[in-house]
Protein backbone atom coordinates (compact mmCIF):
# COMPACT_ATOMS: atom_id res chain seq x y z
CA UNK A 1 0.00 0.00 0.00
CA UNK A 2 1.40 3.44 -0.85
CA UNK A 3 1.93 5.78 2.10
CA UNK A 4 -0.80 8.31 2.91
CA UNK A 5 -0.30 11.80 1.57
CA UNK A 6 -0.68 14.47 4.23
CA UNK A 7 -2.04 17.83 3.14
CA UNK A 8 0.18 20.83 2.72
CA UNK A 9 -0.78 24.51 2.75
CA UNK A 10 -2.98 25.34 -0.18
CA UNK A 11 -1.09 27.78 -2.34
CA UNK A 12 -3.95 28.35 -4.76
CA UNK A 13 -5.92 30.83 -2.69
CA UNK A 14 -4.39 33.76 -0.83
CA UNK A 15 -5.17 33.60 2.87
CA UNK A 16 -5.67 29.85 2.85
CA UNK A 17 -4.60 27.89 5.86
CA UNK A 18 -3.06 24.49 6.36
CA UNK A 19 -5.66 22.10 7.71
CA UNK A 20 -3.70 19.40 9.53
CA UNK A 21 -6.81 17.26 9.84
CA UNK A 22 -7.20 17.12 6.07
CA UNK A 23 -5.49 13.92 4.94
CA UNK A 24 -5.44 12.34 1.54
CA UNK A 25 -5.42 8.57 1.75
CA UNK A 26 -4.19 6.40 -1.10
CA UNK A 27 -5.27 2.81 -0.77
CA UNK A 28 -5.79 0.12 -3.32
CA UNK A 29 -9.17 -1.58 -2.87
CA UNK A 30 -7.49 -5.00 -2.68
CA UNK A 31 -4.02 -6.49 -2.01
CA UNK A 32 -2.74 -6.90 -5.59
CA UNK A 33 -3.73 -3.39 -6.76
CA UNK A 34 -5.20 -4.58 -10.07
CA UNK A 35 -8.93 -4.28 -9.33
CA UNK A 36 -10.64 -2.67 -12.38
CA UNK A 37 -7.30 -2.60 -14.21
CA UNK A 38 -7.82 -2.88 -17.97
CA UNK A 39 -4.42 -4.47 -18.62
CA UNK A 40 -3.90 -6.85 -15.71
CA UNK A 41 -6.17 -9.37 -14.07
CA UNK A 42 -6.99 -9.28 -10.38
CA UNK A 43 -6.88 -12.78 -8.90
CA UNK A 44 -8.06 -11.77 -5.43
CA UNK A 45 -11.16 -13.57 -4.20
CA UNK A 46 -14.09 -11.71 -2.63
CA UNK A 47 -13.18 -12.84 0.91
CA UNK A 48 -9.59 -11.63 0.44
CA UNK A 49 -10.80 -8.26 -0.82
CA UNK A 50 -13.31 -7.93 2.04
CA UNK A 51 -10.67 -8.82 4.64
CA UNK A 52 -8.22 -6.35 3.12
CA UNK A 53 -10.69 -3.50 2.75
CA UNK A 54 -12.08 -4.02 6.26
CA UNK A 55 -8.83 -2.51 7.56
CA UNK A 56 -10.53 0.85 6.95
CA UNK A 57 -13.60 1.09 9.12
CA UNK A 58 -16.87 2.40 7.75
CA UNK A 59 -16.87 5.38 10.17
CA UNK A 60 -13.36 6.36 9.04
CA UNK A 61 -14.31 6.05 5.38
CA UNK A 62 -17.36 8.21 6.12
CA UNK A 63 -15.02 11.04 7.09
CA UNK A 64 -13.32 11.10 3.67
CA UNK A 65 -15.05 13.56 1.33
CA UNK A 66 -14.05 12.03 -1.99
CA UNK A 67 -13.03 8.48 -2.76
CA UNK A 68 -12.80 7.33 -6.33
CA UNK A 69 -11.18 4.62 -8.39
CA UNK A 70 -8.51 6.06 -10.68
CA UNK A 71 -7.60 3.56 -13.38
CA UNK A 72 -4.20 3.50 -15.05
CA UNK A 73 -3.97 5.56 -18.22
CA UNK A 74 -3.51 3.40 -21.31
CA UNK A 75 -0.97 4.11 -24.02
CA UNK A 76 -3.43 5.46 -26.61
CA UNK A 77 -4.80 7.98 -24.12
CA UNK A 78 -1.28 9.14 -23.26
CA UNK A 79 -0.39 9.59 -26.92
CA UNK A 80 -3.68 11.24 -27.87
CA UNK A 81 -3.47 14.47 -29.85
CA UNK A 82 -6.47 16.01 -28.12
CA UNK A 83 -5.51 18.96 -25.95
CA UNK A 84 -6.63 18.61 -22.32
CA UNK A 85 -7.60 21.58 -20.18
CA UNK A 86 -4.44 23.37 -19.09
CA UNK A 87 -3.29 23.50 -15.48
CA UNK A 88 -3.41 27.31 -15.64
CA UNK A 89 -7.07 27.20 -16.70
CA UNK A 90 -7.93 24.76 -13.91
CA UNK A 91 -6.03 26.91 -11.41
CA UNK A 92 -8.06 29.98 -12.43
CA UNK A 93 -11.31 28.05 -12.03
CA UNK A 94 -10.26 26.92 -8.55
CA UNK A 95 -9.26 30.47 -7.56
CA UNK A 96 -12.66 31.78 -8.75
CA UNK A 97 -14.46 29.05 -6.79
CA UNK A 98 -12.40 29.81 -3.66
CA UNK A 99 -13.16 33.54 -4.03
CA UNK A 100 -16.87 32.70 -4.33
CA UNK A 101 -16.66 30.68 -1.13
CA UNK A 102 -14.78 33.41 0.75
CA UNK A 103 -17.42 35.93 -0.31
CA UNK A 104 -20.22 33.56 0.71
CA UNK A 105 -18.73 33.10 4.20
CA UNK A 106 -17.61 36.71 4.77
CA UNK A 107 -20.67 37.61 6.85
CA UNK A 108 -20.28 34.75 9.32
CA UNK A 109 -18.90 35.09 12.84
CA UNK A 110 -16.80 31.95 12.35
CA UNK A 111 -13.82 32.00 10.02
CA UNK A 112 -14.66 29.67 7.14
CA UNK A 113 -12.47 29.49 4.06
CA UNK A 114 -13.98 26.69 2.01
CA UNK A 115 -16.98 24.38 1.70
CA UNK A 116 -15.09 21.51 3.34
CA UNK A 117 -15.26 23.40 6.64
CA UNK A 118 -19.06 23.66 6.66
CA UNK A 119 -20.71 22.41 9.84
CA UNK A 120 -24.18 20.84 9.59
CA UNK A 121 -25.86 24.17 10.45
CA UNK A 122 -23.96 25.85 7.61
CA UNK A 123 -24.81 23.07 5.17
CA UNK A 124 -28.52 23.71 5.72
CA UNK A 125 -27.99 27.41 5.00
CA UNK A 126 -25.60 27.26 2.03
CA UNK A 127 -26.60 24.03 0.29
CA UNK A 128 -30.24 24.64 -0.57
CA UNK A 129 -31.68 21.97 -2.84
CA UNK A 130 -34.41 21.99 -5.45
CA UNK A 131 -37.08 19.30 -5.40
CA UNK A 132 -35.22 17.37 -8.11
CA UNK A 133 -31.98 17.52 -6.11
CA UNK A 134 -33.80 16.37 -2.96
CA UNK A 135 -35.32 13.42 -4.82
CA UNK A 136 -31.97 12.38 -6.32
CA UNK A 137 -30.16 12.59 -3.00
CA UNK A 138 -32.93 10.76 -1.17
CA UNK A 139 -32.85 7.94 -3.73
CA UNK A 140 -29.05 7.63 -3.43
CA UNK A 141 -29.26 7.62 0.37
CA UNK A 142 -31.81 4.80 0.32
CA UNK A 143 -30.24 2.69 -2.46
CA UNK A 144 -26.69 2.93 -1.13
CA UNK A 145 -27.58 2.97 2.58
CA UNK A 146 -25.53 6.12 3.08
CA UNK A 147 -25.07 7.64 6.52
CA UNK A 148 -25.93 11.14 7.71
CA UNK A 149 -22.22 11.98 7.56
CA UNK A 150 -22.05 10.81 3.91
CA UNK A 151 -25.14 12.94 3.20
CA UNK A 152 -23.36 16.04 4.49
CA UNK A 153 -20.17 15.20 2.59
CA UNK A 154 -22.16 14.82 -0.64
CA UNK A 155 -23.75 18.23 -0.13
CA UNK A 156 -20.39 19.92 0.54
CA UNK A 157 -18.84 18.34 -2.54
CA UNK A 158 -21.91 19.23 -4.65
CA UNK A 159 -21.66 22.84 -3.47
CA UNK A 160 -17.97 22.84 -4.48
CA UNK A 161 -18.73 21.35 -7.90
CA UNK A 162 -21.36 24.06 -8.42
CA UNK A 163 -18.82 26.72 -7.37
CA UNK A 164 -16.28 25.34 -9.86
CA UNK A 165 -18.91 25.75 -12.59
CA UNK A 166 -19.82 29.22 -11.28
CA UNK A 167 -23.39 28.02 -10.76
CA UNK A 168 -25.31 30.02 -8.15
CA UNK A 169 -27.35 27.01 -7.00
CA UNK A 170 -26.73 23.30 -6.64
CA UNK A 171 -28.26 21.46 -9.59
CA UNK A 172 -29.10 17.75 -9.94
CA UNK A 173 -25.96 17.21 -12.06
CA UNK A 174 -23.83 18.53 -9.16
CA UNK A 175 -25.53 16.15 -6.72
CA UNK A 176 -25.05 13.27 -9.18
CA UNK A 177 -21.35 14.04 -9.55
CA UNK A 178 -20.88 14.26 -5.78
CA UNK A 179 -22.62 10.91 -5.34
CA UNK A 180 -20.22 9.41 -7.91
CA UNK A 181 -17.32 10.45 -5.69
CA UNK A 182 -18.57 8.03 -3.03
CA UNK A 183 -17.62 4.90 -4.99
CA UNK A 184 -16.21 2.99 -2.03
CA UNK A 185 -19.50 3.41 -0.15
CA UNK A 186 -21.30 1.33 -2.77
CA UNK A 187 -18.48 -0.93 -3.97
CA UNK A 188 -16.96 -2.49 -0.89
CA UNK A 189 -19.01 -1.59 2.17
CA UNK A 190 -22.44 -3.19 2.41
Amino acid sequence: MPPPLVSRPDDLAPGSVDRPGAVQQRKYPQPCGFFNDRTRDCHCTSPIIQRYISKISGPLLDRIDIHIDVPAVNYKEMRSTSVPESSASIRQRVIRARDTQLTRFSGLKEKLYCNAQLAPRHIRAFCELSTDCERLLERAMAQQSLTARAHDRILKVARTVADLEAAPAIEPKHIAEAIQYRTLDRTFWP
